[in-house]
């Protein structure tokens, strides 16, 4: 092969190879399929939290900053069974509420993808059927309330089959 065809196969595995750049690695949730998933996803689709929407390798995700550092939404993963870890309301434009986990550092509903070595908040909906998974890695300095606040309207679209409940809600 002479210079001038090496140089271009170079340039054709530079160019595959950037293709790649950019994308976020993830995998998808057992329920991705769900096509509840794909109306949430359309919904949240675009610009959100200042942040560019980045493309991702797996079914129902999405993700916004950068493939290194990114707000990531999972739709379809395994739903959160009842906890002690803290549940958060959050109230969407329309009124509805959502119940979110916010499971602690340990805990094994923490996904593997989750950046834990510098920090970030993982977030499940709870009592929705699909389960939604929120990621914001701390290093974005984006306040979790807010982008909770931005995703649901879309993450309205999961059926509500239960609530949390607090130490004083049992009998």
């Amino acid at each position: 092969m002479g210079r001038r065809a090496l140089a271009a196969a170079a340039l054709v595995s530079l160019a595959a190879l950037g293709g790649c750049a950019g994308s976020v690695l993830l995998e998808p949730g057992p329920f991705a399929p769900d096509p509840v998933c794909g109306e949430i996803l359309l919904q949240l689709r675009g610009d959100r939290f200042g942040l560019s929407e980045v493309s991702t390798d797996a079914q129902a995700t999405m993700a916004w900053g950068d493939e290194r550092n990114a707000v990531v939404v999972r739709c379809g993963v395994e739903p959160p069974p009842p906890t002690t870890d803290r549940c958060i309301e959050v109230t969407g434009s329309d009124g509805g509420r959502i119940d979110w986990i916010n499971p602690e550092g340990d805990s094994p509903l923490i996904p593997r993808h989750a950046d834990t070595e510098f920090g970030s908040w993982t977030f499940l909906t709870y009592g929705r059927t699909p389960a939604v998974e929120v990621v914001v890695p701390s290093a974005l300095q984006l306040e979790p309330a807010d982008v909770l606040q931005v995703v649901a309207p879309a993450v309205q679209r999961a059926p509500v089959e239960r609530e949390c409940v607090g130490a004083t809600d049992v009998n």
